[in-house]
């Protein structure tokens, strides 16, 4: 009954139009009153200490260091630096895209940044040397979600803060699963990239040449290691890390490579300000749900619908996956690990899955409805750049979709992937 009242609610309420955080208190108001404990003390109360957290400091910090980044001049940096490597080679366009989707996955944390600052630069460089449309944007999209996979993970921290799970964990479990989606859109990517009818490929660089385009990159390139070595060897919390990551890109966007503007922090800090604000209001109120949903018990209640799949762990995660996997099509990512997280991370520890594993898998099976219709953020983003449609990029996305899902049941056939490098890097 429980259950059914919070998810009729959630939903009638997004149907309506109603934002999604609002949607979450009326549907925590629901909750409410089946409970028969209706107070606006525990909205309030909750709403406050939903967001009055440490751990989530750190979403605004990367946030801010993503913008700097992008207007300090170190994406392009990026870019030119996986260009001078494979950038000569048939459909090399297109392992640059993967190259530099990781290396940037390691600054900002963000699909969509991700997915905005590289394809504005790929798209328009791909199609004048004669790439598939299509394919092209589809590809640089599906590159694009490996920013939720590889540290630092927003998506990450808010699934920590929500589940009460180490994020430094999350970080380090993330590591091997990212590379593995990486290197599936790389062995698709050849297999099609024949088909690309390039007039005239770049001339291949010499040693001197990637050196000179390296040098620069080095200052880039740095902050991934730091951010991930600080955290690993106890020097700062993935919180601090964030701080790091903001005044690194402030001086090397500033004092190194000269791009970033005492002018430009205006508009940096409001970007900034605004995406942090919406992620902030969502991550508050979906704490009022998440202790509604702990007073109902609908944890037990989910779990006693999936007792039939409790013995076997592997099955019940193809249960859960299938479940996540349908709930991202029509869900974005964050408010979906908010709200999710709560209802069946406490299933997954009942049948002995691990919760950083878990954790990993949840977070690869919501962001592969980034780039899935109809709510698709970070496929929007790509049609926006690209100037195609939906329909259009669908097709073209469909082999790099694929991939994302091959490496998904790969992890739930076998956590090893992700439970083994994790005791390395723990």
């Amino acid at each position: 009954m429980a259950l059914g009242v919070f998810l009729g609610s959630l939903f009638g309420a997004l149907t309506l139009g109603v934002p999604i955080a609002f949607a979450l208190i009326l549907s925590a108001v629901a909750l409410m009153f089946l409970l028969g404990m209706v107070d606006s003390q525990i909205v309030a109360q909750n709403l406050i200490s939903g967001a009055n957290s440490f751990s989530l400091m750190a979403i605004p910090f990367f946030i801010l260091a993503g913008e700097l980044m992008n207007a300090g001049g170190i994406s392009k940096r990026v870019v030119d630096f996986a260009m001078a490597l494979v950038g000569h080679i048939r459909g090399g366009l297109g392992y640059v895209a993967i190259i530099a989707s990781v290396l940037f996955a390691g600054l900002s944390g963000s699909a969509v940044a991700d997915t905005a600052a590289l394809g504005a630069i790929l798209i328009p460089m791909m199609t004048s040397r004669s790439y598939n449309k299509n394919r092209a944007t589809g590809l640089v999209a599906a590159a694009g979600i490996i920013a939720v996979v590889i540290p630092p993970s927003i998506p990450m921290i808010l699934f920590g803060v929500t589940g009460s799970v180490s994020i430094s964990q999350l970080f380090m479990g993330g590591i091997v699963p990212g590379i593995l989606m990486a290197g599936g859109l790389g062995a698709v990517w050849l297999l099609i990239s024949g088909r690309n009818d390039e007039s005239e490929l770049p001339k291949r660089k010499s040693l001197k040449e990637i050196w000179q385009v390296t040098k620069p990159t080095l200052w880039a390139l740095t902050l991934p290691v730091v951010i991930i070595g600080g955290i690993r060897a106890g020097v700062f919390t993935p919180t601090e890390a964030s701080v790091v990551a903001v005044f690194f890109a402030l001086v090397i966007g500033m004092f190194v490579y000269k791009e970033l503007k005492i002018s430009d922090l205006y508009e940096v800090f409001v970007s900034s300000a605004k995406t942090t604000s919406v992620v902030m209001l969502v991550a508050a109120a979906a704490i009022v749900a998440a202790w509604l949903i702990t007073v109902a018990h609908l944890p037990q209640d989910m779990a006693n619908l999936l007792s039939p799949f409790m013995d076997n762990q592997t099955l019940l995660m193809i249960v859960i996956s299938v479940l996540l996997l349908l709930i991202g099509c029509v869900m974005d990512l964050t408010p979906a690990i908010l709200i999710f997280t709560p209802v069946l991370l406490p299933i997954a520890e009942m049948a002995s899955i691990d919760p950083v594993y878990f954790g990993i898998v949840m977070i690869i099976n919501l962001s592969i409805g980034l780039i899935t219709p109809p709510v698709g953020t970070v496929l929007y983003v790509a049609c926006g750049i690209s100037k195609i449609s939906i329909v259009e990029l669908t097709k073209g996305i469909w082999p790099f979709l694929l991939v994302h899902v091959t490496v998904l049941f790969l992890l739930i056939l076998f956590p090893e992937i992700v439970t083994v490098p994790l005791e390395w890097f723990t």
